[in-house]
């Protein structure tokens, strides 16, 4: 960054057209979330320069900008992320919200879900009809069992009973038997996957880097009690997803999407301080959606790069690891 603007350098040019689509587009309210690592040491200054890029832009930021840990709004996850939040100059800026006195645990996050192991089908499917349990608040709220008084979304037709994003991964017997003697909390020292304590917090689901950047695929949790990774589904309720959410089928890129976003219990918390910036007092449609085609779960990036009518490498592809020991580790987990 020395001699040039961090704006100008071509691997920020995300941020770059972040601020141009503001500039253009003058909404009233923007937020911007990205890794905590933004606030430290010379990153810091690429900090600086966007903030001061959005004030000529013609936006007022709440200062000082935060780091929100999702942990303290009812996420049960311990994740780390920066926040900037604005508003257009002459109207009222919106706060950082506040933690949250409600908080949630591994256990009660996933404590409910069937094993998927225990079905043969989701071998060869990421779907299954199973019928079970669920006592936590936190569960039977993600699960549409119990009203969430908070929730102003729409709601969605779908069945409870199915449990989905839940492909299986096979692991050898020699893996479930390091997996098991793994205490809670710590980290498994030849996959480096750390186990999930039931009574605290899943450490933050990362969504891996792409070939471009390495190919670099995040170690995925382990059970709390299982000899295995969590699923999809698994991630999404340590996330704060509901369960009408789905993702795409392959672990890969369900676990990437997860990986990738903002939980929404997080979003919400800050969607709610800028509500109140609005002065609007929101109502819950009475109508509810259903579900959108499913075979869109499915599509390929060579499908998706020919209907968006785009390069197939538009997208950096994965690569895998020619070492064989860390490619066996790999396809056994997330293949």
């Amino acid at each position: 960054m020395i001699g040039k603007r961090a704006l100008d350098d071509p691997r920020n040019q995300l941020v770059f057209h972040y601020v141009r689509l503001v500039s253009e587009l003058q909404p009233k309210y923007f937020v911007f979330e990205n890794v905590r690592g933004l606030t430290l040491g010379k990153h810091a200054e690429f900090l600086g320069e966007l903030i001061a890029a959005l004030g000529n832009a013609g936006y007022d930021v709440q200062s000082p900008y935060q780091v929100l840990n999702a942990a303290e709004y009812g996420v049960p996850q311990d994740r780390k992320r920066l926040f900037v939040i604005g508003a257009r100059r002459g109207l009222c800026v919106p706060n950082y919200p506040k933690p949250h006195d409600q908080r949630a645990t591994v256990w009660d996050a996933i404590g409910d879900l069937p094993d998927a192991d225990g079905f043969d089908e989701l071998s060869a499917t990421d779907e299954v009809r199973a019928k079970w349990k669920t006592k936590a608040s936190y569960a039977q709220r993600l699960r549409g069992l119990e009203a969430d008084p908070a929730d102003f979304g729409y709601e969605r037709e779908f069945d409870s009973n199915m449990l989905t994003s839940s492909y299986r991964t096979e692991h050898t017997e020699l893996s479930k038997q390091r997996f098991m003697a793994t205490e809670h909390g710590k980290t498994e020292p030849i996959s480096r996957f750390r186990k999930l304590p039931p009574g605290g917090l899943c450490n933050t689901l990362r969504a891996g880097t792409d070939s471009a950047r390495g190919a670099f695929t995040s170690p995925r949790p382990i059970h709390p009690f299982l000899p295995r990774v969590i699923t999809v589904r698994e991630a999404a309720r340590l996330h704060s997803y509901p369960d009408w959410f789905r993702f795409h089928k392959t672990k890969w890129h369900g676990f990437r999407q997860i990986g990738n976003s903002v939980p929404p219990l997080l979003g919400r918390a800050v969607a709610s301080e800028i509500i109140n910036a609005l002065g609007i007092k929101p109502s819950k449609p009475k109508v509810a959606l259903q579900a959108g085609n499913v075979d869109l779960l499915s599509v390929d990036m060579g499908t998706a790069a020919q209907y968006f009518q785009v390069p197939r490498n538009t997208i950096a592809q994965r690569t895998r690891k020619q070492n064989v020991d860390q490619q066996d580790l790999w396809e056994e987990t997330y293949a």
